[in-house]
């Protein structure tokens, strides 16, 4: 019996890289791996459908279920985790020194929706006190004139959300100070170009996301797996064997991570970090699947719920297909 021949659009990872070259394969499935930015996987899924399945912004993936006919189903496959205090930026001229002194500020963002802006928010609501509609934000390319939001938006009028000019990026307008701060997740190239004028919020940000984690357990997911829906609904089956396959694929890379005879990865105290991981956050820090998720899951449909982006708010059970949910017993 022939294989059913899929695409998938997705990162370059370590952990999806098994699935690419073939060491690792789904289960009557003959997949078609298409190495692609997120950015362009992400365009070109929610525009144009034109993958069977890939890798998609969480928050994306949430907004699409507003649909009446949803077109994506997803599998608890988590190719980006992300803790996201490394990502807030401010200007020099902004005189911002500490996370609360961000109400009523002049935020620039490439997406409102961007599923790194929703943590953030989020964080800064829950840690800070600063309410999600208190900024001004400002929305654009980080370093290209003309990005607008991927999906249309339909905000409580209580948050201001105003593109850029079409001639102006993220990035110079941080320098320049015509923003005061950033929420984005990819470091602004101003910071390396302009470090008197752009720095990092947390300048020791490793500290401060060791210590939220401790606090809280949250290892903020940005990415998972989608299906179009009307392929999942001729043949069910696929949402398991992708499943299985992604976990797979994760196994060999965690038993990379542990190979201490030659380092797989080009950081020179790799087994270090690697007994870090495990000591802070157990054997398997990037879990995949629902049930160790779940209060990660909550915690973000909460915030995407309070930032005015879903119309009512999702129990992480309605994002995946059923036939992941659990696997069977011997």
């Amino acid at each position: 019996m022939a294989k059913l021949k899929l695409s998938l659009a997705c990162w370059d990872y370590d952990r999806t890289r098994a699935l690419v070259d073939g060491s690792v394969r789904a289960e009557g499935i003959d997949l078609v791996c298409l190495n692609l930015p997120v950015e362009e996987t992400f365009f070109r899924m929610l525009r144009g459908r034109e993958f069977d399945c890939a890798e998609m912004s969480l928050s994306s993936y949430v907004l699409s279920l507003q649909h009446k006919d949803p077109p994506f189903i997803a599998i608890p496959v988590f190719p980006s985790r992300f803790f996201r205090h490394s990502c807030v930026f401010v200007s020099a001229k902004s005189g911002i020194t500490r996370p609360e002194q961000l109400a009523r500020k002049r935020i620039g963002v490439p997406e409102f929706q961007m599923t790194a802006a929703v943590w953030l928010r989020g964080i800064f609501a829950d840690e800070f006190r600063v309410p999600p509609h208190s900024p001004r934000y400002l929305s654009g390319g980080l370093e290209e004139p003309g990005r607008v939001e991927k999906l249309k938006l339909a905000l409580p009028a209580k948050f201001r959300v105003q593109p850029i000019g079409p001639k102006q990026t993220l990035s110079a307008m941080l320098a320049a100070g015509e923003i005061d701060a950033l929420h984005s997740a990819r470091a602004p190239s101003t910071l390396r170009s302009s470090p008197k004028a752009v720095r990092r919020l947390f300048e020791d940000h490793v500290g401060v996301e060791r210590e939220y984690f401790r606090r809280t357990r949250i290892f903020p997911i940005m990415h998972t797996v989608v299906i179009r829906r009307e392929l999942y609904r001729r043949y069910p089956w696929i949402a398991g064997s992708l499943y299985k396959a992604f976990a797979a694929a994760q196994k060999k890379t965690y038993a990379d991570l542990e190979e201490t005879a030659a380092l797989k990865a080009m950081l020179p105290w790799l087994v270090a970090h690697v007994e870090e991981a495990r000591r802070e956050m157990g054997p398997d820090w990037w879990s995949y699947g629902l049930a160790p998720n779940r209060h990660v899951l909550e915690t973000f449909l909460r915030y995407h719920r309070e930032q005015g982006l879903s119309r009512r708010r999702l129990a992480p059970e309605q994002l995946f297909a059923p036939e992941t949910a659990e696997a069977f017993k011997i």
